[in-house]
């Protein structure tokens, strides 16, 4: 499996106030886009697999949804989670 247990409190203790903080905004979208980056790994070797293709645009929707609303709430957080992640509008 690609993403276990240990990895997701590693990205939770990165992104996140600390290991089980898995509520913030921040630490959503740091675990949405690891599983963004593995998707579309994913795709690039089966390309015909649709429902992986769908779950993908689902996941990026989620993600960018978070990142409007941590913009509307507080505008540092949202750039230094962009500036951390390399996520590009």
């Amino acid at each position: 499996m690609y993403l276990t247990a240990e990895k997701k409190t590693e990205i939770f203790g990165k992104y996140g106030k600390s290991n089980t903080d898995t509520g913030s905004p921040e630490a959503q979208v740091a675990l949405f886009s690891y599983r963004i980056s593995h998707l579309t790994e994913h795709l690039r070797s089966n390309k015909k697999d649709y429902s992986t293709e769908r779950s993908l645009k689902m996941l990026v929707g989620k993600r960018r949804r978070l990142l409007d609303y941590l913009k509307d709430v507080d505008i540092e957080r949202y750039r230094s989670i962009i500036k951390e992640l390399g996520i590009r509008k």
